[in-house]
């Protein structure tokens, strides 16, 4: 299973950006994704989670700005990054460690490969 992270860019302060992210193999329903972003120099930080009932949680950072979803058949999640500030600058990966095609599971630790936010000033 791989992960497709896409949507990211460059985009002046107060800005907004969608990242979305999906499975390569067709079909594949997300179970859970968690949304990570790492600056230069930096630790790869949570940023927010969702989960099949659709809950979400998120890092205080992003509270009240960033918005995680999914589409109707869950094999599509986004990111809808609004009021984006510099600080906000980073490659955002997307990560997974349950997927399913019917009743066949898909556990583990995938990874997308990273899509950069660039916020100007």
């Amino acid at each position: 299973v791989q992960l497709q992270a896409s949507g990211g860019g460059l985009v002046q302060s107060g800005g907004s950006l969608r990242l979305s992210c999906t499975a390569s193999e067709s079909g594949l329903t997300i179970a859970s994704m968690r949304w990570y972003r790492q600056a230069p120099g930096e630790q790869r930080d949570f940023v927010a989670s969702i989960i099949s009932d659709g809950s979400t949680t998120y890092a205080d950072s992003v509270k009240g700005r960033f918005t995680v979803s999914t589409d109707t058949k869950k094999t599509t999640v986004y990111l809808q990054m609004n009021s984006l500030e510099p600080g906000d600058t980073a490659i955002y990966y997307c990560n997974s460690d349950r997927l399913y095609l019917g009743s066949a599971w898909y556990r583990g630790d995938y990874w997308g490969q990273g899509t950069q936010v660039t916020v100007s000033s």
